[in-house]
């Protein structure tokens, strides 16, 4: 059964409010004094209905105001020739100009061959464009639908904060057709299937065009719509005093199967979510997790180590890291503030990890997330074993709960160094003050939130406090100027495990 491809206009329609379209589009540039393109291009206006293989505009989405580029394969195929990129061009500029959110919804063949080399050079402009949208930190949405090929692909197919694509779709750099002539053989099947992509972490879902609408929504509402108005002081007085327990009993709590983690925070605490997939770059980790997200109303971008996908043989790689600092990016380009939730058995100790560069990225992640210019907030959720905790700590604000715990080595990794064997591992524990209440002592962390007594026995109360403490320090970090904050950061790192003066 044939593909029936999704039309520019069937988009625009089925994605955005009824009869809020408006077309941005003037006459095409004049490029092709050659009598035979000049004909194919009168020929597949004729038959397309459209006077160029991309439509631009601005429509409503829930009565919010968004910029839309979408292209039109029947129009020789969505190759992009220079009076589509101008136009293409041209629309993004007015976007960032007019301060507009942008879903780009690309469907092509890539470079249109009738204009050749200056045609192909194109996609550099509308890439640069692109860049400059999003350095005015403005969202930038991609809907890759089939196909998606060659250099479209590769340039502003690619630039997405969040990019989706159509179940089915050929997406890939190189055409099968393209591929098929070079080399005498067909490219490998289910390599260029928007599925792959997304599991492979390329792309960060897969979507119908009937499931767009509601996706984008979702998007915009954590991406562009205002926070919520919420009392930083809200509840927090109401807090229960944190009992002494040894550290090597919240150790053995941390690691309960049934311990509510990142995920169950997620459904519990969070009334908006989309949820995002891999580095962009061909990496996905099933120890981590990635999302657009509000918490009581607070917009965030949050990364998190998910103890649901974590073992004994399955620890966090390096791509995780990468992972988190797309997550670190996006928040620094969309002036949003970045959550992090440390929850992890330790970074992985294996040949892969150090030829992929662990320790590198765990060096990088420290550095970057320490002079993020974006209010940020890290949760000691569970286990904080090693670099790959400390990843992830270094915030404005630091909570932690009952039974989080921070360490450089778990404590019967520290007992093995210190007394050859493990057998000492709670000794261990007490004697490097890893608990939430050593840790608030020292001033490595600013909350601790209560397990009452322990969060597996009231998963989804804990998860909604831990929502709600993340939610006021979101609120209290937003009154706070930008180089305050940022000078608040740095000096409370400077100066940490100093004797007080």
């Amino acid at each position: 059964m044939a593909h029936t491809r999704i039309s520019a206009r069937y988009l625009i329609t089925r994605v955005f409010d009824a009869g809020s379209f408006v077309s941005w589009d003037a006459t095409p540039v004049d490029v092709a004094p050659d009598p035979r393109y000049r004909a194919e291009l009168d020929t597949a206006t004729t038959t397309s209905g459209v006077d160029e293989s991309v439509l631009t505009g601005t429509a409503l989405l829930g009565g919010r105001r968004v910029a839309v580029i979408a292209c039109e394969f029947s129009f020789l195929a969505g190759s992009i020739g220079v009076a589509a990129a101008e136009r293409i061009t041209a629309a993004i500029e007015r976007a960032t100009t007019e301060g507009l959110p942008l879903l780009a919804s690309p469907t092509s063949g890539g470079t249109r061959m009738q204009e050749g080399t200056v045609a192909f050079v194109q996609m550099v402009k509308i890439a640069a464009a692109v860049a400059a949208h999003k350095a005015a930190h403005l969202p930038y949405l991609v809907y890759l639908r089939d196909p998606t090929t060659g250099g479209v692909f590769a340039s502003w197919g690619s630039l997405g904060h969040v990019t989706i694509a159509e179940p089915g779709a050929l997406v890939g750099f190189l055409g099968p057709r393209v591929y098929r002539a070079l080399y005498g053989t067909d490219f490998p099947a289910g390599v260029q299937t928007s599925e792959n992509l997304y599991g492979k972490g390329v792309i960060d879902g897969v979507a119908s065009v009937e499931q767009l609408r509601d996706l984008v929504d979702r998007a915009l509402h954590v991406l562009v719509d205002p926070a919520d108005d919420l009392d930083p002081a809200a509840d927090s007085a109401d807090t229960p005093e944190i009992p002494d327990a040894p550290a090597w009993q919240s150790v053995l709590v941390s690691r309960h199967d049934d311990r509510p983690g990142v995920r169950e925070v997620v459904r519990h605490a969070t009334s908006t979510r989309v949820p995002l997939s891999g580095t962009g770059q061909g990496e996905a980790d099933s120890t981590v997790l990635l999302s657009l997200t509000r918490f009581d109303g607070q917009p965030c971008v949050l990364f998190g180590q998910d103890r649901a996908g974590q073992s004994a043989l399955t620890t966090m790689g390096p791509g995780a890291l990468r992972e988190a600092r797309r997550g670190m990016r996006m928040a620094a380009e969309l002036r949003l503030p970045l959550v992090l939730v440390i929850d992890t058995l330790g970074a992985a100790l294996s040949q892969e990890a150090e030829e992929r560069g662990m320790a590198p990225e765990i060096a990088r992640c420290i550095s970057d997330l320490v002079t993020l210019d974006t209010p940020t907030v890290s949760v000691l959720l569970g286990q904080g074993t090693g670099g790959g905790a400390l990843a992830l700590l270094p915030a404005d604000r630091v909570l932690a709960a009952r039974n989080g715990w921070l360490a450089p080595l778990p404590p019967e990794g520290a007992s093995a160094i210190v007394h050859r064997d493990t057998a000492h591992a709670p000794q261990m524990a007490s004697a490097q003050g890893i608990r939430s209440i050593d840790l608030l002592r020292d001033g490595v962390v600013d909350v601790v939130v209560p397990e009452l007594p322990d969060a597996a026995l009231e998963p989804v109360e804990f998860s909604r406090r831990i929502g709600s403490a993340i939610a006021r320090e979101l609120a209290a970090l937003r009154q706070l100027p930008a180089g305050d904050r940022l000078d608040a950061r740095l000096t409370r790192y400077r100066t940490l495990g100093l004797p007080s003066r």
